[in-house]
């Protein structure tokens, strides 16, 4: 099954966060403590790190998008899995 990478919160005062740059591509396989991507806080430019294995499904979010701490930026499970987001 499919699973949802949300924006975690990574500063006490951070409320959305930037996506600056994917550090894995969609089709790549991805371990537990893999970096994922850069994400820019209100505070710094963090590490986005993934806590499930998996192939990299699908990128929702792009460089420059404001994700909101809980929405989806990214969805990982078997490859060939479909994705869905509803």
């Amino acid at each position: 099954m499919a699973t949802v990478i949300e924006m975690p919160k990574l500063s006490d005062t951070m409320s959305v966060g930037t996506l600056i740059n994917w550090l894995k591509k969609e089709g790549d396989p991805i371990e537990s403590g893999d970096l994922i991507a850069e994400v820019e806080t209100d505070k710094a430019t963090m590490e986005l790190e993934a806590f499930d294995e998996g192939i990299l499904l699908k990128q929702i979010a792009v460089a420059g998008d404001q994700i909101p701490i809980g929405a989806a930026v990214a969805v990982i499970g078997e490859a060939g899995e479909p994705v869905d987001l509803d």
